[in-house]
């Protein structure tokens, strides 16, 4: 693997398996070891982590797994799910290059990758606040891709959408140049352009579903993404309400 980038991925630790990515680059943080854009890589997770605490299914040897390690300080707390947005758009753009431009294809709040109604990838981001600044951002990820059998029937993967089978560390180097130049953008101040692109891929955006709020079934229609990361829903009542992670489920 040699990205074509400046800095992500050129520091690459390769592990032939492992509990979690995250955990692994986080220790290398510890040692003072870890250099920006730091990648670490396992062909089998035995503990992946996703949101709300859930576990990560991924068959060992066909998916891609893997995390990278970066310093936005240019990112205060109230504005880290800037760096969310970044790197769905990059994953965003990693399987349109294989799906090509399928309106299908969204990113869904907070974290994941989907394919109509079913999930293709996941993102877990831990940061560690400096002050007011973000110090280390570690960026996990797992893209289904070779995959061809779930435990449960709302995941899929790009062999399964394409009927092809892929080597996986081609596909490895190109989502590291996709999260790289979404980084750069990032670090260049074009939160804005990104933010009105994630809106524009969204799962559910400006459409009519049914959530569980407090426990009960509701409507509500997306309307944006705060930097602060809460989902603003407008009501069947007509009114607008910020969630953040624990608060809304879709349905």
């Amino acid at each position: 693997m040699s990205p074509q980038t400046l800095f992500t991925g050129q520091q690459l630790l390769w592990l032939p398996e492992c509990g979690s990515t995250n955990t692994e680059a986080r220790e290398l943080i510890g040692q003072n070891r870890a250099t920006e854009g730091c990648t670490v890589i396992t062909d089998r997770q035995t503990a992946g982590r996703g949101q709300r605490g859930n576990g990560w299914e991924a068959a060992p040897g066909e998916n891609l797994t893997l995390s990278v390690v970066w310093r936005p300080a240019f990112l205060t707390a109230p504005t880290q799910f800037r760096l969310n947005l970044a790197v769905a758009l990059a994953a965003h753009d990693w399987a349109s290059s294989l799906l090509g431009p399928d309106p299908a294809l969204r990113v869904k709040w907070p974290n994941d990758l989907f394919y109509h109604d079913q999930k293709l990838g996941g993102i877990l981001i831990e940061n560690t606040l400096g002050g007011a600044q973000i110090h280390w951002s570690v960026v996990g990820m797992g893209l289904n891709v070779n995959q061809t059998r779930f435990g449960v029937g709302t995941a899929t993967s790009i062999s399964l959408l394409t009927g092809r089978s892929y080597a996986l560390a081609p596909l490895a180097t190109q989502l590291l140049e996709c999260l790289e130049q979404r980084y750069l953008q990032l670090r260049n101040g074009r939160h804005d352009a990104l933010h009105r692109e994630y809106l524009s891929k969204l799962y559910r955006f400006d459409e009519w579903h049914y959530y569980e709020v407090e426990g009960q079934r509701s409507a509500g229609r997306i309307v944006d993404v705060r930097d602060t990361g809460h989902l603003v829903v407008e009501t069947a009542t007509g009114t607008e309400r910020a969630f953040g992670l624990q608060e809304i489920r879709h349905l």
